[in-house]
């Protein structure tokens, strides 16, 4: 098949829709990328919906956006019409402009996250206000506009409007090759001593960052537990400051995308999420996955997606709760042999079932499956 992958995604920042890509090519389907990223990063999204006078701004950058898409898809399709489009994570407004410009080709939405639950995540938005009203329509309408609506988790798909689930296919977020290329060469060496524990976000509420922090500091006086915390994000401030009596703590602010596996692979833990929010109990984070492919033992919360992903490949603790999170860190730090075995386990849960090739199986399995009944 010939795909498009369209839209204003960025893959540095959200790496979901580069394991798309990379998996469709892993089957031998070839994809063009017809992008152009919108350059908004998180906390500007969220100022926007904090502060609706800056939405004038986001329909600028749009619009001269979907100029560029516009000229470019022309030049695509002059070189072969597409046999399906997928259009990137955070794609809302997007998929109506794919709609427009490939009339009679299968739109396949990367619905990661819906724009109303994560206004309510962040405390933007209660649950029955005008702003969560006009959210939900804009979730509503994105996901009407496609054939295909991938998303992560079987709660992401019952969340959906009953009459549009059948659209829908669950494809774990998965982590490209590189990941997997740091985790293979990582499992060579053994867990480092003092044990090494990362921790990479956005430090939104379902991170529950607060609670790692807190974790953190009751783990004060071991010396045998190091942490990095990379990322800056809404609760950052209250996280560092929560964690503060504790020296074994190196913060970065950020990253480069290209160096990011590379680090996490040179730690023993990755830590997931631990946040109690109702987003923090039906979604499977890509740090976890992220971790896993890096050969790191993921801790996270026990919650019905995560157990479901990685129950037996993973150290699970109650979201929200960090004092089982601290002592689930000093049980790793005095057994380095658990410690090497969970890595192994997490490594190869990830080889089995998380590759790009992997995720993207029902996405193929349902275009085929369109195109035969189309025949």
């Amino acid at each position: 098949m010939r795909l498009l992958a369209f839209g204003t995604y960025d893959v540095q920042a959200h790496p979901r829709v580069a394991v798309l890509i990379e998996g469709l090519r892993a089957h031998g389907h070839e994809v063009v990328e017809v992008n152009a990223p919108l350059g908004l990063d998180t906390a500007q999204r969220v100022a926007m919906l904090r502060q609706p006078w800056r939405l004038p701004l986001l329909a600028l950058r749009l619009l001269r956006c979907w100029v560029t898409l516009a000229v470019r898809s022309r030049a695509a399709v002059r070189r072969g019409r597409p046999d399906a489009v997928l259009v990137g994570y955070l794609g809302h407004f997007d998929v109506h402009l794919a709609r427009l410009l490939f009339r009679g080709v299968p739109l396949v939405l990367d619905h990661l996250v819906s724009a109303a639950g994560t206004a309510r995540d962040r405390g933007l938005a209660g649950s029955g206000g005008l702003k969560t009203r006009l959210l939900g329509r804009l979730d509503r309408a994105a996901v009407a506009a496609a054939d295909v609506v991938v998303v992560d988790t079987v709660e992401h798909r019952a969340a959906l409007p009953q009459e549009l689930r059948d659209r829908a296919v669950v494809c774990p977020v998965g982590a490209t090759d590189a990941w997997f290329a740091v985790g293979q060469r990582a499992l060579t060496r053994p867990a480092s001593r003092p044990l090494r524990v990362v921790f990479v976000g956005v430090f939104t509420p379902l991170h529950g960052t607060p609670v790692i922090a807190e974790a953190i500091a009751a783990l004060a006086g071991d010396d045998g537990i190091e942490f990095t915390m990379v990322g800056t994000g809404q609760e950052h401030a209250a996280a560092r400051r929560l964690a503060a009596g504790n020296p074994r703590v190196t913060w970065l602010d950020w990253v480069p995308g290209p160096q990011l596996p590379g680090l996490v692979a040179g730690h023993d833990v990755s830590l997931g999420i631990v946040g109690t929010t109702a987003k923090a109990l039906a979604v499977v984070p890509t740090k976890a996955y992220q971790g896993a492919a890096a050969g790191c033992v993921v801790l996270t919360s026990d919650t019905p997606p995560q157990r479901a992903a990685l129950e037996g490949a993973a150290l699970l603790v109650p979201p929200g709760d960090a004092a089982a999170l601290a002592g689930a860190l000093r049980s790793l730090a005095a057994d380095p042999a658990r410690t090497d075995a969970l890595r192994r386990a997490a490594h190869d849960r990830a080889v089995a079932r998380f590759t790009a090739a992997a995720v993207v199986t029902p996405i193929l399995d349902r275009l085929s499956a369109s195109q035969e009944t189309t025949r």
